[in-house]
């Protein structure tokens, strides 16, 4: 993000190994918040890292509104607890729109600590439209397919030929899925969450969203605030922004993550030999992207694909020296291999990416109304260029569809709320797909929540990642609703960034990280 905020100078640091709370319920003997799920028919679909994953469908409306009406199908995951005792639900959602959280369920067991998974049933689910979840949208198959024109219209025809790409997108889901995109929205998602919980036999859920799954969970508690249990919100979206500003505020942040993945690569000449000034660094980064404009990589990685292959790292640092030694290997040897390679396998988009950008793009085009006239768009983006030219054309011509969408958007929901036990948010300083400033109005909108602060931390989902003060205040608050004590300023709570990671040994491949599984699970576009 570009701005810290002041408001972190009066906030009360966590030293390692201490927690200063306010237990909510501290001390009551633990007791089951809710029966045994008989209204789901659970399957076996364990793996080898999950062997007691369960999974299920569940039949909801298309139109909550009309509940008797076309049902749609809903693909539901789950870790049973093992304790004696439970504390019901935890329902966790990955981000998007569009993430599938069937995988996640998994994750998050295993992630936690082993006495706090015990006491939890969690569940994962694809919403609706998504994954496994039926129907499945993909509304132009192909969309994504290499060598795409380039991002920054540096010609009319250039702008011409992404308007028209991202226009017949809008027109391919109009198409398709004309029945369908009406009740694609979060406020769908949030009652799909509620019909969940009914079937569960549950009387409050728990729930851990990370990115757009913080604003999922913010709706949900809008509308079913009594319902709540323990509410866990990880890179806060900032609801007064949905979604076109917020768009424009992230171009922002990801050029200035990008440029700290820069000025990393220069501090680290002696294994790139890229240069030693950031700056020199990255106007080389930039001639690349000029080169391949003209002449793509391997026939498949051009502007547009490198910008693709490096927003990742905009997520995630891990992905920092892989990058890295992609961009050095083509820059100063004209080896085009690792590019390519980095570019399959962190930009390029399968099926499953279709599909959630198609959901992505159905959501957010219907949650809020975006400008119509193309005029505005152009003249917004051309002035953003200027300051921020790592993404500002890309992320435009990927929100682009909601200039033309074909459903008539809704009013954001104001999630404004004093209903809510204490929600607890997570939130590093310098995240770019969830600017900081989001996390303090949330927390202000929230009565009564806490914000756990990663100083200097510039990742994207930062609980379990491996940070392990932020991890201790997420088991403490899920175990029995412990919240550190309200620290009159922006943040409640301070936790240290990890440190940013080193380039590996040379013929050694770096050993994926906990965050960096984390990652694969949450996706580059949220």
């Amino acid at each position: 993000m570009r701005h810290r905020a002041a408001v972190l100078c009066g906030a009360a640091a966590v030293v390692a190994g201490t927690v200063a709370a306010v237990p909510a319920g501290a001390g009551a003997p633990p007791r089951a918040d809710a029966p045994p799920a008989a209204g789901i028919a659970w399957r076996k679909c364990g793996t080898a890292g999950h062997p007691t994953l369960q999974c299920a469908s569940l039949a909801v409306p298309l139109d909550h509104a009309r509940p008797r009406g076309e049902r749609i199908t809903l693909a539901l995951t789950r870790v049973p607890h093992t304790a004696r005792t439970s504390q019901g639900p935890l329902l966790v959602n990955p981000g998007g729109p569009g993430g599938s959280g069937r995988t996640l369920a998994g994750f998050v067991a295993s992630a936690l600590p082993r006495e706090v998974a015990a006491r939890y049933d969690v569940i994962g689910f694809d919403p609706r439209g998504v994954g496994a979840s039926r129907p499945a949208l993909n509304c132009r198959p192909g969309h994504f397919a290499p060598v795409r024109p380039g991002s920054v219209p540096l010609t009319p025809a250039a702008g011409r030929a992404n308007l028209t790409r991202a226009k017949s997108f809008a027109d391919a889901c109009g198409k398709r899925y004309a029945r369908v995109l009406p009740h694609l929205d979060t406020v769908g998602a949030a009652r799909d969450m509620d019909a969940i919980r009914a079937t569960l036999g549950a009387r409050r859920i728990s729930y851990l969203g990370y990115s757009y799954g913080t604003y999922l969970g913010a709706v949900y508690a809008k509308l079913f605030p009594e319902r709540v249990r323990r509410l866990v919100l990880d890179s806060v979206v900032d609801p007064s922004a949905v979604w076109y500003e917020a768009n424009l505020r992230q171009d922002l942040a990801f050029d200035d993550r990008h440029r700290a993945f820069l000025a990393w690569v220069a501090r680290h000449h002696a294994t790139y030999r890229l240069g030693r000034d950031p700056e020199r660094v990255g106007a080389r980064w930039y001639a690349m992207r000029a080169e391949l404009a003209g002449r793509p990589a391997g026939g498949k990685v051009g502007a547009a694909e490198l910008e693709d292959t490096f927003l990742p790292g905009g997520y995630h640092n891990s992905h920092w020296p892989r990058l890295a030694a992609a961009f050095a290997a083509y820059a100063r040897e004209g080896d085009a291999g690792p590019l390519v390679a980095a570019y399959e396998d962190l930009g390029a988009v399968d099926a499953a990416g279709e599909n959630g950008y198609s959901v992505y793009a159905a959501v957010q085009c219907r949650d809020a109304r975006w400008p119509r006239d193309w005029n505005r768009w152009r003249a917004d983006h051309r002035d953003l260029h200027a300051k921020a030219p790592f993404l500002t054309w890309n992320n435009a011509w990927y929100n682009a569809p909601c200039a033309f969408w074909p459903v008539r958007a809704r009013r954001p929901v104001d999630i404004a709320n004093d209903a809510l036990p204490p929600v607890l948010l997570f939130q590093a300083t310098h995240d770019a797909a969830t600017p900081f400033e989001g996390a303090v109005t949330v927390r202000r909108l929230l009565a009564g929540s806490r914000l756990v602060v990663e100083e200097g931390g510039g990742n994207h989902g930062v609980t379990l990642s491996g940070n392990t003060c932020l991890d201790r205040h997420l088991a403490a608050y899920l175990a029995d609703g412990t919240v550190p004590r309200g620290g009159g300023g922006g943040a409640d709570a301070v936790c240290p960034a990890l440190p940013d990671p080193v380039p590996p040994e040379p013929e050694t491949a770096s050993a994926p990280s906990r965050g960096s599984a984390l990652h694969r699970l949450l996706g580059f576009r949220h």
